[in-house]
């Protein structure tokens, strides 16, 4: 099924998932990419990533670890959600609904 498409900027171009939901999806798409390559996944600023990169790992959604000089992630699928509504649910159910190679996709 195709998604409709929305005009950027008009009022109807919300998405269901945050910036920090869209990076957490990226990271987990590819746990190498590099800060410009979320920026460009996501739309938005590399400031914007570092600052959710910093929200995330202080969460404990994901750690950071360095290979040279390159940084790769881990995302931490256990994780409870932080909004009472979602609590019940992981990081890990997040992901699992977005990723390509889910079952039934």
């Amino acid at each position: 099924m195709n998604s409709p498409s929305v005009k950027p900027g008009s009022r109807h171009a919300w998405t269901f998932f945050s910036n920090h939901g869209h990076v957490l999806v990226a990271i987990a798409k590819d746990p190498a990419a590099r800060v410009r390559d979320l920026a460009d996944a996501v739309g938005i600023t590399e400031r914007a990533v570092l600052q959710i990169l910093v929200d995330l790992e202080t969460a404990g959604v994901i750690e950071r670890r360095r290979e040279g000089r390159r940084t790769n992630y881990a995302v931490s699928m256990d994780v409870p959600l932080r909004h009472p509504l979602e609590q019940h649910r992981t990081v890990g159910d997040i992901v699992g609904l977005v990723r390509e190679d889910a079952p039934g996709r």
